[in-house]
Parts: structure tokens; sequence; C-alpha cells
């Protein structure tokens, strides 16, 4: 019964209007994997952490993605080896602890991503230090020596923005994991200046005073004067990347409204009423992407298609017209995509999403929260056994319809030809043997050109050599060689390209008969 249920619903789910043509051979697929909050993480041993990271990443793969989004500082804490700040309270239970025996999850995962043909974008929070008023920091935390560049708010603790220091050490803690590891992207997500208390102002009083005036601003002007502070941060954080490792890109999730439309003078807000990123948070992410200081944006529209104060539709069209420098992904809440379609209630609004994010010309891509929930088969065996659903309510699987509709060929990560242009030499001396394919690349001095990845397509007896269509795709891997799963007779024929770490594609190998 459980089993028609559940064919039932997949019926239903596929049965949504899903427009002709095939998933794009180029499109972000990220996941966010968040740590923040995670509470198992500290009751697993190390085994048991790794198998259920890798078997998430198994999932996320077979389902098409190409980007992990991997949270590693929750709370100025750090969930890799640092010297700078302490172990995260969420991987040992006790901040500053370290994990025994020891191991590195930030490289863990970064080695497990590539080796699955996927990025590792670390996931960083810039001025969150608690997330209530009983948690404890470690005796040598920042924060015991300077203090100064701290204030309480609500039941939380945060960096002064405003505070040069605030800055400084942040820009320390990304030059050190861009240093350290192999990064394919470095990303902030919402929190700049908190999140409003009700009837109570963020407690930047102190430094606005020590500091505003200098900076040209009067005292008038201190939402200006935090906007700055943000942005001061942003570049500082752009150019340091850039000058360590000028191919790793730098992101922002930021709340999905910009302003609102009765907020703007000049008519540019969108139609929305909700909270305003630029005037509640101070950060003025469009202006960030036109000045260069980051190479994508992904918005979170978390809404559902026809929502009052913000909707999914209005919010994602205001971000693909306004067309900002760099790349634009859609913050994706896996949730909303249950919904009733508002002309077809009988399917979900999901073929209507996906429709917006393929046929809107701004939109390269996804990302999906919470990532873990596209994995829940991997999620670790708790002691009591989960309670089965209810007799007749139908589960909601986006990652059926992933796997074998919307992401159903794997994607390469759309071209960051603000960074590089150049397109890497492609493979040469292609072999075939009993084990399979292998091949060879050409010494380059360039780091941009050198290898990232290599893509396998595969072709029919008869198929025309064409690059362009994603479902010729058989493997994105770092892997110099493959084994075909058909039986060598001769029927098929494969190409190899070079991808580089900016994602330009090389010119196909020579054809290899199999």
């Amino acid at each position: 019964m459980k089993r028609t249920l559940s064919l039932l619903f997949l019926a239903l789910f596929l049965a949504a209007p899903v427009f002709s043509q095939e998933p794009p051979k180029r499109e972000f697929r990220g996941a966010w994997l968040h740590i923040v909050g995670n509470q198992q993480i500290k009751t697993l041993s190390r085994e048991q952490i790794q198998q259920w990271f890798t078997a998430t990443l198994d999932a996320l793969q077979e389902q098409g993605c190409n980007a992990v989004v991997f949270q590693v500082r929750p709370q100025a804490d750090a969930f890799y080896a640092s010297e700078l700040e302490p172990w995260t309270r969420f991987l040992t239970g006790e901040q500053g602890v370290a994990p025994d025996p020891f191991w590195d999850p930030l490289q863990f995962m970064i080695e497990q991503c590539h080796a699955r043909g996927m990025e590792l974008h670390a996931w960083l929070n810039p001025y969150r230090v608690t997330s209530n008023d009983q948690e404890q920091l470690y005796p040598d935390h920042l924060y015991f020596k300077k203090p100064e560049i701290f204030r309480r708010y609500g039941k939380q603790l945060y960096f002064d923005p405003g505070e040069p220091e605030s800055v400084a050490h942040t820009v320390r803690v990304i030059a050190d994991i861009v240093t350290r590891y192999d990064v394919d992207g470095i990303h902030f997500d919402d929190y700049f200046y908190p999140y409003p208390e009700r009837f109570e102002e963020f407690h930047d009083d102190a430094s606005f005073v020590k500091y505003a005036a200098d900076q040209g601003f009067e005292y008038w002007q201190k939402g200006d004067w935090r906007r700055h502070n943000v942005e001061t941060l942003i570049k500082a954080v752009n150019d340091t990347i850039k000058a360590i490792k000028p191919w790793v890109r730098f992101g922002i999730s930021p709340f999905g409204i910009h302003r609102n439309l009765k907020d703007t003078p000049d008519g540019s807000g969108s139609a929305t009423n909700g909270l305003s990123n630029y005037e509640e948070l101070f950060a003025d992410v469009p202006a960030w992407a036109e000045k260069g200081y980051i190479d994508y944006i992904v918005p979170q529209l978390y809404w559902r298609i026809g929502h009052p104060a913000a909707d999914y539709d209005v919010l994602i069209h205001w971000w693909n017209d306004k067309n900002y420098k760099g790349q634009l992904y859609i913050g994706q809440s896996i949730g909303t995509f249950s919904e009733p379609d508002l002309e077809n209630p009988a399917v979900t609004q999901t073929a209507r999403k996906f429709q917006l994010v393929r046929e809107l010309p701004n939109v390269d891509g996804n990302v999906w929260w919470p990532g873990w929930s596209l994995a829940p088969q991997a999620q670790p065996r708790r002691d009591a056994p989960r309670r089965p659903a209810p007799e007749g309510r139908k589960p909601f699987a986006l990652q059926d319809s992933l796997r074998t509709v919307y992401q159903k060929y794997p994607a390469l990560i759309p071209a960051y030809t603000d960074l590089d242009a150049v397109a890497p030499e492609p493979v040469v001396s292609v072999k075939v043997s009993g084990k399979g394919i292998s091949w060879k690349t050409a010494p380059t001095g360039d780091i941009f050109q050198q290898p990232h990845f290599y893509v396998v397509y595969r072709f029919d007896a008869g198929e025309s050599v064409d690059l362009s269509q994603s479902r010729h795709i058989v493997a994105i891997t770092r892997a110099t060689s493959f084994k075909p799963a058909e039986k060598r007779n001769g029927k098929h024929r494969f190409v190899i390209t070079v991808v580089d770490r900016c994602w330009n594609e090389s010119k196909e190998s020579k054809i290899i008969k199999w």
C-alpha cells in the first residue's frame, strides 16, 4: 500500500506541465549543507559522520547537483582545523575541543566533492558569534582578547561591523582558508547587521561616534554608514581572495527582498512588502555586484508563487530584470515546491518554478535549502524508529523529480568568463584498452588553464558529435580514465574535454570508438 501511494504521488508530481527542452548543459546546481544548530553531528563518531557526509554527496550527485555550499564557520568558530578560531561546538559538543581521533571535515568534504566532479564552496557567517545567551565561549576566543569589538543584541553576541578589527579578523580567517584549502568558492549568507529585534536598536553608537565623521558621514547618515561598513568587508574579502587564488569565486546569498517598491522613490524596488535587505540588514548586494566585489548572487526566494507579501514570481523577475554583473542563482526552499500550482492545484509549483529559472535569460541555476533533505536516506539511523506517515498522506519527494526529470543529466557550471575566458588545451594521448579509456593533458604553466575536471560525452552510432546537449554527458571527473558501462562492441563513441578552474571548456578529443 505504501509503495502504491508513493508511486501515485510521483505520478501526480510529474504530471505538472514540464517544458519540452532537456535540462541545460550549463547550470549551477548547489545544495546548502548547514552545520549551525545541527545537534546530531556531535553524537556521532568520525566514521558515522563521514559515512553520512559521503552518502549525502552520493545522493546529491545522483540528483544532478554539481556544487555543495558547506558551512565551515557558523559562529566565529571552525568546522575545520584553524589556529585563528576554536573548533565549533557543533562537531564535538564543546567549543575549542578538537575531534578525537583527529580529522578535518573541510578537507574531507573538498576531497569527496572533487572526487564526484562537484565544487565545494566554503560557507561562512561573518559576524554572528552566539545563537543565545546560554552558550559558553572557549576561554581563548577572540571575545576575551578584544571585547570592545563585540556587541550584545537581543540574546546573541555579534562582531560590531563598524569596528575595523572586526573586518580585519574576518579577512584573516578567509585568507587562511583560501591559502590552505582547495576551495572553489567563499560564500556568505544573509547575516550582515543582525535581523532586527523588536524595540531594540543595534548597539553601535560608540563605533559610530568614533569613526563615522572621519569616514565622511553626518550624524543623520547612520544607515549609509552601516552599509559602508559592510561594503568595506565585502571588498576586502574579495581583494584578499583574488590576491591569493584569483580563480576562487566569492558569492553572497542575501535575503530575497532587496528593497520594497514603497521604500524607493525612483520605483526601483520590488512589488513586495517584507523585510528589506538594504534598509534593515544594511547590505547593498546589487552595488557589490556592479562594482565587481562579488562573482555571484543567490537571493533566498523562499516563498511560494502567489505569496501576498513576497511573491516568488515577482521576485525572480525582479532579480532577473535588473541583470546585475556576475552570475545569478536562485536560493530555493525545498518545502515551497510542494505548494499547489495556482492554475492547477492538483499538481505542485515545481514545474512552474523550474520554467521560470530556465526561461529567464539572466538566471544561471539554483541552490537548494536545506540540502540535507535531498538525501533523507543518508541520515544516520536513530535509536527510535521514525514514525510512518499517516495512511493516505503522500510524502513530498523533490529528489525523485530532480533525478528523473529536472536534473536528469550532469551539468557543467556556467563559465566565469569575467575572471578568465581562455579555454584550456584539449586532452592528448587518448588510449583505449580492455580497462577503458585513458588520456593525458599537455603541461601548462598557467594555473587558470590547468585541468580542474574532465567531461566524458557518449554518442550512439550514427549520432553526430554535438557537445551542446546535456544528455550526452556521462561523467564529470577528476580521473584521467573512464570505464564505459557498455560492452566494447564498436557501436558507441566517446569524446573527452577539459574544463578549467573557471569552467571554460576545451575542444573535444579525437573520437573514441567503444
